[in-house]
């Protein structure tokens, strides 16, 4: 326990914390019945705060949530996020751990090595997500999705927040705070037939906190990466030089 919670710091476990508490009241507020859905909200907020940490347990439990998150979408018709979830995000969720564990940091499994992306990489991953998003609007709306604007475009956040995250990318958070401002307009007009879904929207209100803070996060930890590179480079030279 004392790993656990050493693990980590005081904001960390501040925002997780209010994260939990937010959740957990407007569950018991406005909800009471959707067990599932406060079960998913819990396990989202704790995958990304190991995300945020690097950490690939963090993917480990996206897999679980995008289960979760993809029979909660199927209940209210958001056969988009259901797709979505279930044939792209829970995939590249398997992808993404497997390639976080391929590439720790200086050999450490708990912190994966960040990446960074070249310019023409990005420019492909950006045709990929409008090719992927129109062929998506088309199923999508064969499917007689409900709000299948917004619905659409939260396939083209996902898309990028998943690939990005498979590249281990700092991006993928930007990525997925787009994404979650796109999920809060979804649920909110998913409470606007039924109040229980409120809790949803504090989730997801939940989760675009945890993601600006996974970008903060990330960007430190890629100084901190580079740094350690570097003052390697610099021992490893001097031990040629006196060989």
């Amino acid at each position: 326990m004392k790993k656990v919670f050493g693990y980590f710091s005081i904001a960390e476990a501040a925002l997780w914390s209010a994260s939990v508490a937010a959740i957990t009241i407007s569950f018991f507020v406005f909800d009471r019945t959707n067990l599932l859905a406060f079960a998913a909200s819990l396990v989202g907020v704790t995958a990304l705060i190991f995300v945020a940490k690097g950490n690939p347990v963090g993917q480990a439990l996206t897999i679980a949530f995008s289960i979760m998150y993809g029979i909660i979408s199927l209940s209210f018709a958001y056969y988009g996020e259901m797709i979505t979830y279930l044939g792209m995000t829970l995939p590249m969720a398997v992808f993404s751990l497997i390639s976080w564990l391929r590439n720790p940091y200086d050999g450490r499994r708990s912190q994966v090595a960040v990446n960074r992306l070249r310019a023409k990489e990005i420019l492909l991953m950006f045709v990929a997500a409008c090719a992927v998003t129109a062929g998506f609007y088309f199923i999508l709306a064969a499917f007689d999705t409900a709000n299948i604007v917004p619905s659409t475009i939260s396939v083209t956040t996902s898309f990028l927040a998943v690939y990005l995250t498979f590249r281990r990318s700092a991006l993928y958070a930007l990525a997925y705070a787009a994404n979650d401002v796109v999920l809060i307009v979804l649920w909110v007009l998913a409470t606007a037939e039924n109040l229980g879904y409120l809790s949803v929207v504090v989730c997801f209100s939940a989760f675009f906190a945890n993601d600006i803070y996974g970008f903060i996060s990330w960007r430190r930890i890629s100084k901190e990466q580079l740094r350690g590179t570097r003052a390697q480079t610099t021992v490893n030279n001097t031990s040629q030089d006196h060989t």
